[in-house]
Protein backbone atom coordinates (compact mmCIF):
# COMPACT_ATOMS: atom_id res chain seq x y z
CA UNK A 1 0.00 0.00 0.00
CA UNK A 2 1.24 3.45 -0.89
CA UNK A 3 0.20 6.78 0.53
CA UNK A 4 0.49 10.07 -1.33
CA UNK A 5 -0.73 13.62 -0.99
CA UNK A 6 -2.89 15.14 -3.69
CA UNK A 7 0.03 17.35 -4.73
CA UNK A 8 2.45 14.41 -5.05
CA UNK A 9 -0.15 12.41 -6.96
CA UNK A 10 -0.71 15.29 -9.41
CA UNK A 11 3.03 15.70 -9.99
CA UNK A 12 3.58 12.05 -10.87
CA UNK A 13 0.16 10.63 -11.74
CA UNK A 14 1.44 8.29 -14.47
CA UNK A 15 3.99 6.67 -12.18
CA UNK A 16 1.46 6.18 -9.39
CA UNK A 17 -1.13 4.68 -11.73
CA UNK A 18 1.47 2.41 -13.35
CA UNK A 19 2.46 1.04 -9.93
CA UNK A 20 -1.16 0.46 -8.99
CA UNK A 21 -2.02 -1.38 -12.20
CA UNK A 22 1.22 -3.33 -12.72
CA UNK A 23 2.03 -4.25 -9.12
CA UNK A 24 -1.53 -4.59 -7.81
CA UNK A 25 -0.71 -2.00 -5.16
CA UNK A 26 -3.34 0.05 -3.43
CA UNK A 27 -2.80 3.80 -3.32
CA UNK A 28 -4.31 6.03 -0.69
CA UNK A 29 -4.42 9.70 -1.57
CA UNK A 30 -4.56 11.65 1.65
CA UNK A 31 -6.90 14.64 1.52
CA UNK A 32 -6.65 15.81 5.11
CA UNK A 33 -7.85 14.60 8.46
CA UNK A 34 -10.12 11.55 8.08
CA UNK A 35 -10.46 12.11 4.36
CA UNK A 36 -8.91 10.26 1.47
CA UNK A 37 -9.30 8.41 -1.76
CA UNK A 38 -8.37 4.80 -2.50
CA UNK A 39 -7.04 3.89 -5.95
CA UNK A 40 -6.79 0.23 -6.95
CA UNK A 41 -6.44 -1.76 -10.14
CA UNK A 42 -9.54 -2.82 -12.03
CA UNK A 43 -8.57 -6.46 -11.45
CA UNK A 44 -8.41 -5.89 -7.68
CA UNK A 45 -11.75 -4.04 -7.74
CA UNK A 46 -13.42 -6.84 -9.72
CA UNK A 47 -12.05 -9.40 -7.27
CA UNK A 48 -13.48 -7.48 -4.32
CA UNK A 49 -16.85 -7.16 -6.03
CA UNK A 50 -16.95 -10.89 -6.82
CA UNK A 51 -16.10 -11.73 -3.20
CA UNK A 52 -18.75 -9.32 -1.97
CA UNK A 53 -21.31 -10.88 -4.31
CA UNK A 54 -20.50 -14.39 -3.07
CA UNK A 55 -20.72 -13.32 0.56
CA UNK A 56 -23.99 -11.45 0.00
CA UNK A 57 -25.80 -14.66 -0.95
CA UNK A 58 -27.66 -16.03 2.07
CA UNK A 59 -27.09 -19.60 0.85
CA UNK A 60 -23.33 -19.05 0.62
CA UNK A 61 -23.31 -17.31 3.98
CA UNK A 62 -24.97 -20.35 5.58
CA UNK A 63 -22.55 -22.74 3.87
CA UNK A 64 -19.58 -20.70 5.10
CA UNK A 65 -20.95 -20.52 8.64
CA UNK A 66 -21.51 -24.29 8.61
CA UNK A 67 -17.97 -24.96 7.41
CA UNK A 68 -16.53 -22.67 10.10
CA UNK A 69 -18.58 -24.43 12.80
CA UNK A 70 -17.37 -27.83 11.59
CA UNK A 71 -13.76 -26.70 11.67
CA UNK A 72 -14.17 -25.25 15.17
CA UNK A 73 -15.59 -28.56 16.37
CA UNK A 74 -12.50 -30.36 15.09
CA UNK A 75 -14.13 -31.96 12.06
CA UNK A 76 -11.84 -32.19 9.07
CA UNK A 77 -12.69 -32.31 5.39
CA UNK A 78 -11.33 -34.76 2.91
CA UNK A 79 -10.97 -34.14 -0.80
CA UNK A 80 -13.80 -36.50 -1.79
CA UNK A 81 -16.34 -34.68 0.40
CA UNK A 82 -15.37 -31.28 -0.98
CA UNK A 83 -15.69 -32.31 -4.63
CA UNK A 84 -19.17 -33.82 -4.24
Amino acid sequence: MQIATVSDFRKDIKSYLDRVSKNFETLIINRGKDSGIVVMSLQEYNSLMATNHELSSRKNELRLDSAIDKLKSGMTFNKDLIEN
